[in-house]
């Protein structure tokens, strides 16, 4: 089975940007658009959209920087929690600096960072002073009591209109943060609440990927996007509000059909009209309208679901979640009409389980060709199922060596007598450094070495919790992991 593009990245740019052209000229020259998801880096969009770029968001953003400026929001009580975003492993006030540096990177002015129900908080505070000494200006929203039903305080001076303002020039007004709950909407309301009592044109947008509005509610795309928040308890539904003004059946997940009601009063309270009839108008969002090969989509996203299944075994056995959150991930697997034995993958990985309890992992390569490796006193499971893969890739016999087992033993000798690390097997990091190596003065370490961009795409399960950094080296090579909810060890902390 062949890896296919089920995506067109180059027209998701194309019509994307073009339909916020039109929603800015539609609003008399400014828009303060509101991104979900993730800005730069959205693996998830990438893994059910084969052929959807992680960066494409920014991108298209990019076809569009002399016209583009950003704000970016954080709740102070996400400050002070310490909120994490999950993926990275980082902070929201960390989120939010790294944004700022993508933006300014790419030549798009960051205007401000908007501290969100801030009420003097000291860790809200210790943020404010280190974003000003780096040169970022900060600016401030409070708590309006009532919100956000109470509308006739909200749109006045004492609701939005106590909130500090965010002085903007550009047509586009990029309202981004560092996860959910940081008070984008209520960036953008406030905006153009000062907007309008200045005299100034403006309007409101949302940009998020997913659910797509103009596919089935139980495509598995939109079936993914549930998995990938089923923590959050997000539902896909049908937008009555579409269907009752256009007679369209369009999709939309509860949260936004919930609370548009109260959104449309406050975009009217806030600039004495609306132009929305109902959720799916205010978003922005082509990326149904660039799906090329619909069949070729259903199989990642369904892969995903599954992938996302696995994630829910392992934080339950973390004791993240409840057992409510697996039942919910088993009915959606039933809604998509799978089940485990669709990742060949996983398959093979539980088949060697049942006959040995050594460390297994298995890779489908993106031609259907599924390759395993076994950790051993040199390599663990995932740095020899590279291994393996790239000879696949790359042609070469089983029985050849890359890697001379004096250098690898040379290097757990680094590792345990010098460095102190209880576990000499090299993870795949030190593999790949090991083969790079070997490559500069062997032909067929370089081919293999060369092959490693064919293993992007792989779909990977692993027997049992892969360490810290061969789980980041996954992230890096483009290799869609999954786990067995089981430590290889049984001690309590599990590190590299």
């Amino acid at each position: 089975m062949p890896c296919l593009r089920g995506f067109d990245n180059d027209m998701y740019l194309r019509t994307q940007s073009q339909h916020i052209k039109e929603r800015i000229d539609r609003f008399g020259g400014k828009l303060y658009l509101e991104f979900g998801g993730k800005l730069f880096d959205d693996y998830h969009a990438s893994r059910v959209l084969p052929g959807f770029k992680p960066d494409s968001k920014i991108s298209m953003l990019m076809e569009m920087k002399d016209q583009t400026e950003a704000i970016i929001a954080i709740n102070a009580e996400d400050i002070v929690g310490n909120k994490i975003r999950k993926d990275m492993g980082i902070g929201y006030d960390q989120e939010a600096l790294r944004l700022a540096d993508a933006f300014i990177d790419r030549g798009i002015p960051v205007v401000g960072i908007v501290v969100t129900r801030y009420s003097g908080q000291p860790s809200a505070e210790e943020f404010c002073r280190k974003a000003e000494s780096m040169g970022l200006k900060v600016y401030f929203h409070y708590p309006i009591p009532g919100y956000p039903t109470n509308i006739p305080l909200i749109a006045s001076d004492e609701g939005y209109g106590r909130n500090d303002f965010v002085p903007t020039s550009k047509p586009l007004v990029v309202v981004t943060a560092p996860g959910p709950g940081s008070g984008k909407m209520a960036v953008c309301l406030s905006q153009l609440y000062h907007e309008h009592k200045r005299g100034v044109p403006a309007g409101y947008a949302k940009f998020e990927t997913f659910p797509i509005w103009n596919i089935p509610i139980n495509h598995p795309v939109n079936l993914a996007y549930e998995a990938a928040t089923i923590d959050l308890m997000d539902k896909n539904m049908i937008d009555p509000y579409h269907l009752e003004a256009y007679g369209v059946t369009t999709v939309n997940y509860n949260r936004d059909i919930e609370v548009f009601p109260v959104l449309n009063a406050m975009l009217a309270g806030v600039s004495g009209t609306t132009v929305y009839r109902s959720p799916t108008d205010m978003g922005v969002n082509m990326a149904g309208n660039c799906i090329v090969d619909d069949q070729a989509v259903r199989e990642a996203a369904n892969k995903e679901i599954l992938r996302r299944h696995f994630s829910v075994l392992r934080d339950r056995r973390e004791g993240k979640v409840s057992d409510d959150v697996v039942f919910s991930s088993e009915l959606l697997m039933k809604r998509a009409g799978i089940d485990l034995s669709y990742r060949p993958a996983v398959t093979k990985v539980r088949s060697m389980m049942a006959e040995s309890d050594r460390p297994v992992v298995a890779a489908e390569l993106p031609d259907g060709r599924v390759v395993t490796g076994k950790s051993s006193p040199l390599l663990t499971a995932s740095a020899a199922m590279i291994l393996n893969s790239l000879k696949v890739t790359a042609g070469i016999d089983d029985h050849v060596l890359l890697i001379s087992p004096e250098v690898i033993r040379s290097m757990q000798r680094l590792k345990v007598d010098y460095l102190g690390n209880r576990n000499p097997r090299l993870h795949i990091d030190e593999m790949l450094v090991a083969l790079s190596i070997a490559a500069n003065t062997d032909p067929i370490a370089d081919k293999a070495f060369s092959s490693l961009p064919k293993l992007t795409g792989c779909d990977v399960h692993s027997s049992y919790v892969v360490s810290a950094s061969d789980e980041a080296l996954y992230k890096k090579l483009g290799m869609y992991l999954s786990t067995e909810p089981e430590h290889q060890t049984k001690c309590f902390y599990h590190g590299n």
